[in-house]
C-alpha cells in the first residue's frame, strides 16, 4: 500500500496512534530526568485539514471529527483530553498553521521539557524542509533528512538513557511490517530498556500475524499488541484497521488502553466489524 500521510491526516489510524503517543510521553515526563524522543519517519509536522490533500479525501470527519462529537465517559475523557487539546483546533477552519493537524513530532515538541530531546528523520526533501521551517529554531529538536531505518540504529542508546522511538514508515512496500520488525530488533538489542512503538497497516491479517510471529520467540520481553479497526480489514479498499506493537510500555498503558480502544471502536467504528484488540506478545 502507498500511505501517503498529506491525504489521510487526522483520519481513525492518526487519531489511534497519536493518543497513544501521547500517553507514553506523559508516563515519561512524571520522571524529572530527561529523556529522548526519536521518531524515524517524521513527516512534515503539521497538516491542514481543509488543504489541498487533506481535502480531497477528508478522513479526519470520520476520524477527529467523530472522537471531538463523541460522548464519552469520565475515564475515557481524561486520557484522551490531552490529546484533544492539541489535535482538536484543527477542525477550525483558519490559515493560521498553529491550527494545523499535529503529527507526531509538533505532538512531542508540544509535550516535551527544556530538558528533553528530539530526533526527526525524514528522506522526503519537502516533507524536511517543512518540518525544517516549523521546528529548526526549536533547540530541543534535531531534523535529519535520512532514512529512518538508518537513523534509528545510529540514533539509540541516546544519552539520556530514557525515551521512545516511533517506527512510522509510509508502507509503500509488501515487505515494510517485516523491514520493520528487522529494525526494532536491532534497535532494541541496542537500547534494551527504551520504548519503542511500532505503528502498522492491516489489510490482510494472515500476512500480519505471519509477520508479527516472529515476536514469540521471547528475546524481547514485554510486547504490547494493540489494534483498532473501524471495519472488517480486506486486502482491497481503503485501510480499515491498524495496529501499534510497544516493546517496554509504561505499567499502566494497558488498563489505559482498555478504557480508551472501546471508546475509539464505538467513535469511530463504521458498522459491526469496528473492533479492537489489546495483548501482551510478550511479558505480563
Amino acid at each position: 500500500m502507498n500511505y501517503r500521510h498529506d491525504f489521510h491526516a487526522g483520519n481513525f489510524a492518526d487519531v489511534f496512534k497519536h493518543i497513544i503517543l501521547t500517553r507514553i510521553l506523559l508516563h515519561l515526563l512524571r520522571k524529572e530526568t530527561a529523556f529522548r524522543y526519536i521518531d524515524t519517519h517524521a513527516g512534515s509536522g503539521f497538516y491542514d485539514l481543509f488543504g489541498v490533500e487533506a481535502g480531497k479525501t477528508a478522513e479526519w470527519r470520520a476520524g477527529l471529527g467523530k472522537v471531538i462529537a463523541a460522548e464519552a465517559s469520565a475515564s475515557a475523557r481524561e486520557l484522551i483530553d490531552p490529546y484533544l487539546r492539541l489535535a482538536a483546533p484543527a477542525v477550525e477552519e483558519a490559515a493560521d498553521p498553529r491550527h494545523f493537524y499535529p503529527g507526531s513530532p509538533a505532538i512531542a515538541a508540544a509535550l516535551l521539557r527544556r530538558q528533553d530531546r528530539m530526533i526527526c528523520c525524514e528522506l522526503h526533501p519537502k516533507a524536511a524542509q517543512e518540518l525544517q521551517s516549523y521546528l529548526g529554531r526549536d533547540r530541543r529538536a534535531k531534523i535529519i533528512e535520512i532514512d529512518g531505518f538508518t537513523g534509528l540504529n545510529a540514533f539509540v542508546p541516546p544519552v539520556e538513557r530514557r525515551g521512545v522511538a516511533l517506527i512510522d514508515p509510509a508502507f509503500e512496500a509488501r515487505d515494510d511490517l517485516d523491514r520493520s520488525l528487522d529494525v526494532l530488533e536491532s534497535a532494541w538489542r541496542k537500547w534494551g530498556t527504551g520504548i519503542f512503538l511500532l505503528w502498522y497497516p492491516i489489510k490482510d491479517r494472515r500476512e500480519v500475524e505471519s509477520s508479527l510471529k516472529r515476536l514469540s520467540d521471547g528475546k524481547i520481553k514485554r510486547i504490547l499488541r494493540l489494534e483498532l479497526q473501524i471495519s472488517e480489514p480486506t486486502p482491497v479498499g481503503p485501510l480499515a484497521a491498524n495496529g501499534l506493537l510497544i516493546v517496554n510500555p509504561p505499567f499502566p498503558l494497558a488498563g489505559e488502553a482498555e478504557i480508551i480502544l472501546p471508546f475509539l471502536s464505538q467513535a469511530m467504528g463504521e458498522d459491526a466489524g469496528a473492533g479492537h484488540r489489546i495483548e501482551w506478545l510478550a511479558g505480563e
